[in-house]
């Protein structure tokens, strides 16, 4: 059962961003001084006085965007109040009431649903006396905040259950996975999520980093929802330009540890990048699921089959060999609901658990093809027994006599093995040595 959704709205740099990090106890908007940082709805489930709402973060009201996606930023604005029970006006105390405040209250006055005026940046004693002039805007006696400094956030709070009443639900909708959507600039991210939910969640727009959050999209399919994470593109470091741009980097590698399953977004239509090597380099280190998603392949099967793609991405990204491709076009929607089916095999497959006994077994079958080389001045090698410890990666304990014997190459030698006989032959398994002690014994 979805959330009553609670939309943040006002002109730019008002501090919309700030409180939805306030209400939701974490950094997820990206916060600047620069106006106009928030393009996209940025939604988050977060709990007010008496259950939990969907507060949603809006672009600035009447910004005229740099890179020309003005039309767009105002397109989602509209969305987020259509969808909204109640809006969150806000204004900046500090300034008085401003000819973009005057415009974006007799917007809302339209919309004929429950509005509740925050004066904010109130932090200092004297400034809640300052806000008479406010109510001409038409939405009664304003409510004095500070997003930054977490100041009448629990008025603000009860306010809004005031508002919503028995719409507020005890606790958020549980999903099934979030699979977070990681790649270079312009690979096709945002577009590969509209095409998924059907409709214009993202902006989509062939200039280079539109997308500068990391925004959790959630998506029903085939009666399972899971959290699609849309992130911003990444590119070298030493091209940052700002720190909006550094930002979006953190956040993006920040998707990639909360998720469960990564889809790395390749652009088939040029050759793979240092930057889609250091994501799939990043991603073997956290040892998360991963579909390879090849994107744009409309354009580039002409000159490239299949298996020779496969061929050059496991030459080109050894470390994730082991991962499913999915050959899509986000444009067409071709394989895209396919691909989200792969991952959800991939998070089967990471959860599972294989019995002591059963992989024992196989450790034995193991050895007796290959078993690890003795080295001078250790004692010969044995395995003595393995158990898988967790999942989420699969990861497996293998006690042995003397862990000098058991080399990185033998290592990934048990590794490729496993992949061939246990049930997670596409995820990344974690295989941990240690050596048994034996306890002294005790002389009588």
């Amino acid at each position: 059962m979805s959330l009553p959704v609670v939309a943040i709205v006002g002109r730019p740099n008002v501090g919309k961003s700030s409180l939805l990090n306030c209400l939701a106890g974490r950094r997820i908007a990206i916060v600047d001084a620069t106006p106009g940082v928030t393009r996209d709805r940025i939604s988050v489930p977060v709990e007010i006085t008496s259950g939990f709402v969907e507060l949603v973060d809006t672009g600035g009201i009447g910004i005229e965007d740099v890179d020309k996606l003005t039309d767009h930023v105002e397109e989602q604005i509209t969305y987020a109040i259509a969808a909204a029970e109640l809006i969150l006006f806000m204004v900046d105390a500090r300034q008085g009431v401003t000819p973009l405040d005057k415009h974006v209250a007799k917007m809302l006055r339209r919309q004929d649903k429950p509005v509740i005026l925050m004066a904010n940046k109130v932090d200092q004693a004297g400034m809640a006396g300052e806000v008479g002039e406010l109510n001409r805007l038409g939405f009664g006696q304003p409510m004095c905040i500070s997003a930054i400094h977490n100041q009448g956030i629990a008025n603000l709070s009860e306010a809004m259950a005031d508002q919503l009443g028995s719409r507020i639900k005890d606790s958020p909708p549980q999903t099934d996975m979030k699979l977070a959507i990681v790649g270079k600039r312009n690979a096709g991210k945002s577009t590969f999520i509209n095409a998924l939910v059907g409709t214009d969640r993202l902006i989509v727009s062939e200039k280079p980093g539109t997308t500068r959050d990391s925004i959790d999209v959630t998506c029903e399919l085939n009666g399972r929802t899971f959290i699609l994470i849309d992130t911003a593109g990444v590119r070298k470091s030493r091209k940052m330009s700002s720190d909006i741009e550094f930002y979006s980097h953190h956040r993006a590698m920040r998707s990639i540890r909360r998720a469960d399953v990564v889809a790395l977004m390749i652009d088939a239509s040029v050759p793979v990048s240092q930057v889609d090597k250091q994501l799939a380099g990043l991603i073997a280190e956290e040892f998360k699921p991963v579909v390879l998603v090849v994107n744009k392949w409309d354009l580039a099967k002409a000159r490239a089959e299949g298996q020779d793609y496969a061929e050059y991405l496991g030459k080109t990204l050894p470390e994730l060999r082991f991962a499913p491709i999915s050959l899509t076009s986000a444009v067409s929607g071709q394989n895209v609901r396919q691909t989200i089916r792969l991952a959800g095999q991939l998070f089967k497959q990471a959860n599972t658990r294989v019995p002591t006994g059963e992989l024992n077994t196989h450790f034995g079958e193991i050895v007796k093809l290959r078993g690890p080389s003795h080295k001078a001045g250790t004692r010969r090698p044995k395995i003595l027994y393995v158990l898988q410890i967790t999942t989420a990666p699969p990861t497996i304990i293998c006690f042995v006599n003397d862990t000098r014997s058991f080399d990185t190459s033998y290592q990934r030698f048990l590794i490729n093995q496993l992949r061939d006989r246990l049930p997670y032959c596409e995820v990344p398994i974690r295989l941990l040595l240690r050596r048994r002690t034996r306890k002294p014994r005790v002389k009588k």
